[in-house]
């Protein structure tokens, strides 16, 4: 059994459908119910939905409060290697952009650790193109190997792997894995993968069930909001999430929330997403989910991620730079995509302790696991 039976068990085109068809009646029973289950998703990131997102917010902020404290996790990505065997339509890394490839060697990787330690960070994700001949299982190892001294937790936001590759990774202490299914609909996903491993939509579709079995810590899902209806993509990711929950109930799980944003070669969003709407979905899995952490990255600018604090986020990078070696030599030219908030981590931390709320550096889940 995998995630995959379940999913050929649903029409694209009739969730859709049931989505859209969502009325007030519905939002308000989501609203009063004490469990949610899908049905009740679908009615809070419905149109239906939208008049009521001062009450989704509140009940949202209350929930968050409640589970999280008045606390966000800081985290920054750390990108190995801009190497990539895939065409992707929408990402600076894809395979047929004409740019210089670059993969970090250790005294570069630990350059870029030295300049990200100064910032206060305990929580970094390693991020690199997808290539298995360049940055395989064996530079993973070496590389976990050589920061792990550094960090408390360790993400990682790579390929998707075998099962075995995912076992021989945990010893080294890698924390958490994400894996985003860009979108859901199969033949859309065809149409901005294709060629490349990635290109495999039942295979990435796959990488959560694996690294559930492989016990990973905690795994990390999403989609890229605008390659399709974002409505649509988010129920099937909600889907993905409730099973996971189910079958592999010791991991714990995250949630994140890019928008497509431009890059070397560009690519108009399918589906525009309007800033209020990307509040609905935030406060409609907050409201589903009391459990999941939800994750707000640089890609949103600062305005929108000042407000956005405590409406049901608890973590949040600073300080982003999406290109191999951009912390110690300031290279610009080979970034994944472009970022929009640009503070440095000191002025978002203080703009989160203005909203009352603390910045938390360190990863207090595992911290605890250590002292039983």
């Amino acid at each position: 059994m995998s995630f995959l039976n379940l999913f050929n068990q649903y029409s694209w085109n009739e969730v859709k459908e049931s989505i859209y068809s969502k009325t007030i009646i519905d939002v308000e029973n989501a609203l009063t119910k004490e469990k949610r289950d899908l049905e009740d998703f679908k009615a809070l990131i419905s149109p239906a939905a939208a008049s009521y997102l001062e009450s989704m917010a509140a009940l949202s902020q209350k929930i968050t409060q409640k589970r999280f404290g008045k606390t966000v996790q800081m985290y920054i990505p750390l990108y190995l290697s801009n190497e990539c065997q895939n065409i992707c339509t929408y990402c600076g890394f894809s395979f047929d952009n004409k740019l210089r490839r670059v993969t970090l060697t250790d005294q570069q990787i630990l350059k870029e650790v030295e300049v990200i330690k100064s910032y206060g960070y305990d929580h970094v994700l390693l991020v690199t193109g997808e290539s298995n001949h360049n940055v395989g299982v064996e530079y993973f190892k070496k590389v976990l190997k050589l920061i792990r001294p550094y960090f408390s937790h360790i993400s990682m936001e790579v390929q998707p792997m075998d099962l075995e590759d995912y076992k021989e990774l945990i010893p080294y202490v890698l924390n958490t894995v994400l894996v985003y299914q860009e979108t859901y609909h199969r033949d859309n996903y065809k149409t901005h993968h294709p060629k490349g491993k990635k290109s495999n939509f039942e295979y990435r579709l796959d990488t959560p069930d694996r690294l559930g079995n492989a016990g990973i810590y905690k795994i990390g899902l999403g989609v890229l909001i605008g390659l399709d209806d974002w409505r649509v993509d988010n129920f099937f990711t909600a889907l993905h999430l409730s099973y996971l929950e189910k079958h592999y109930w010791k991991t714990k799980y995250s949630l994140s929330f890019p928008r497509l944003r431009p890059f070397s070669g560009g690519l108009e969003p399918k589906v525009e997403m309007s800033d209020k709407e990307l509040v609905q979905l935030i406060c409609a899995y907050r409201i589903f989910d009391e459990e999941l952490e939800l994750s707000i990255s640089t890609r949103e600018s600062e305005k929108f991620r000042n407000n956005i604090i405590k409406l049901g986020i608890t973590s949040i990078s600073a300080g982003s730079k999406t290109d191999p070696g951009g912390y110690a030599s300031g290279m610009e030219a080979l970034e994944q995509f472009e970022i929009s908030d640009e503070r440095s981590p000191q002025e978002v931390v203080e703009a989160i302790r203005k909203q009352g709320y603390e910045a938390v550096w360190k990863d207090w889940d595992e911290a605890y696991e250590k002292s039983l």
